[in-house]
């Protein structure tokens, strides 16, 4: 499981509706400097799909921007529609749906959320979980 505590929260590392909704906005505009500018350089970033129990692990600003540059040759057209925020200390939730059509036909259309936590209002941890979609019958 991904370690994503940073013992106490300092002065600071609390996030803010403001700050979220600046990094909610930042990862719509699909500009990749704009999106880092919100993390740290040591960074870590847990996508929700991935070759790793956790998904794919990222570790630092720069392999964060190549993955999220990647991404978005892919799907151009990502989108997340934030539903919710929640608050605790050094760490929040940021609970959405996103959208989009992938280059391989994909339709994306699931329910997800962040789990980000802080270190001087800036992102050291994010892990990203969104529901599978199945057409199977099973639990």
């Amino acid at each position: 499981m991904p370690d994503a505590s940073t013992a106490t929260a300092a002065p600071g590392d609390s996030a803010t509706p403001e700050l979220m909704k600046a990094i909610s906005a930042a990862f719509n505009s699909r500009d990749v400097d704009r999106i880092v500018s919100f993390f740290t350089d040591d960074a870590t970033f847990w996508l929700a799909r991935g070759p790793e129990p956790v998904g794919r692990t990222l570790k630092g600003k720069e392999t964060i921007r190549k993955a999220l540059a990647d991404r978005f040759k892919v799907i151009p057209d990502m989108r997340w529609d934030h539903k919710e925020y929640i608050f605790a200390g050094n760490r929040a939730v940021s609970v959405w749906m996103v959208k989009g059509r992938g280059a391989d036909g994909e339709d994306l259309n699931y329910e997800g959320c962040d789990i980000y936590t802080f270190r001087g209002r800036k992102i050291c941890a994010k892990n990203t979980f969104w529901k599978m979609v199945e057409h199977k019958d099973r639990l």
